[in-house]
């Protein structure tokens, strides 16, 4: 098969670990018989520097032609520590989002049995955890009317959802249930908001067409506390924007390294695939970043956007054995030897 994939590296770390990513694809391509043709685009501050836009209609064109896009990261702290800058990159973020139709961001949290022993939770509390968030991506306070008013003194920022943005979320959430362990939970606030009111009688509408999934109703603020008591009670849960990004960077240090975490953006015609981290500016070109998250990414991306299991399988076991072996990063290296970033690529590449 061969496939034409939008590679978008942005800031900080997300060039480094993005080669490792393309290293890894590019021995599976050549394992299973596949060609991979990498498209190359500019995102985050890196655009702005070249073309003043974080997200260039270049760069949108180039992924809505794509079959898939592996994204790395956006950020820099000189746009961080500006409130007063008119163009960000996390806007880049956000129009992409929007532009590419990308409404649910699947973010699993699984552990790995050769770093039990590094997750800040107790090892019998996260022992079979596997569970994945579905959270919704282009609607709610992120992109609702917000300002200043009162001469500036007063802001405000509106989270508005519509019926359809929940059922398109939700039924996501009841098929991805349907073929794990048939449990969905709805994550929101419906004690106090009017969006989450809508988000819990629509979800309880669509019960009857997914007889065999058992659903719960959970307050944002109690899921947060069972995470990190009992997170092997969950199997999927749905949310909107706001509450998903919290909970997500929450459930993903249970692994004990946000570096492992992989996570996809589905949309109706395209899917992109990223590293749950960030751009982590204090590492850059330091080749000290872990490059894992993004390679299992890739691994998402060969299962669920072109359906080809063996090979997202033959990622996720190579970095297993990395990981058993101790052929990691200094995030995870706890005293013993660390690899860089990109002899930990060369690794993996290798023996794929």
């Amino acid at each position: 098969m061969k496939f034409n994939i939008a590679l978008l590296a942005g800031d900080g770390i997300g060039p480094e670990v993005i080669e490792q990513a393309v290293k890894v694809s590019d021995a599976v391509a050549k394992k299973f018989g596949h060609e991979i043709n990498w498209k190359p685009a500019l995102t985050g501050a890196a655009a702005i520097d070249a073309v003043g836009e974080p997200y260039p209609d270049e760069t949108h064109a180039v992924c809505a032609n794509a079959d898939a896009v592996l994204f790395g990261a956006i950020g820099h702290p000189k746009f961080d520590n500006d409130p007063s800058a008119p163009v960000r990159p996390e806007q880049g973020l956000l129009k992409m989002r929007k532009k590419l139709g990308l409404f649910a961001n699947v973010r699993p949290t699984f552990t790995f049995p050769s770093l039990l022993d590094k997750s800040p939770l107790k090892q019998e509390r996260i022992e079979g955890t596997d569970l994945v968030f579905l959270r919704e991506l282009t609607g709610g306070i992120y992109f609702g009317e917000k300002g200043r008013r009162d001469e500036g003194e007063t802001a405000y920022d509106n989270c508005v959802y519509t019926r359809a943005e929940v059922q398109r979320l939700a039924k996501k959430g009841f098929e991805l249930a349907m073929n794990r362990r048939k449990k969905l939970c709805c994550v929101d606030k419906a004690n106090v908001l009017e969006t989450s009111r809508l988000w819990r009688e629509t979800v309880q509408a669509m019960e009857k067409d997914y007889p065999e999934v058992e659903v719960s109703y959970e307050f944002v603020d109690a899921v947060a506390m069972r995470l990190v008591q009992w997170p092997n009670s969950y199997d999927v849960l749905i949310t909107e924007n706001l509450f998903g990004d919290i909970l997500t960077d929450e459930a993903s240090v249970i692994s004990g390294s946000m570096g492992l975490m992989p996570s996809a953006s589905m949309g109706a015609d395209i899917a992109l695939f990223e590293p749950i981290h960030g751009s982590y500016p204090q590492a850059t070109g330091l080749n000290i970043a872990n490059p894992m998250a993004t390679v299992l990414s890739a691994a998402m991306m060969f299962e669920t956007a072109f359906n080809l299991h063996e090979e997202g399988k033959a990622i996720r076991e190579v970095v297993n054995k990395a990981l058993a072996e101790g052929i990691v990063t200094e995030d995870l290296a706890n005293g013993g030897k660390a690899y860089g970033t990109s002899d930990v690529g060369d690794w993996l590449a290798a023996n794929i």
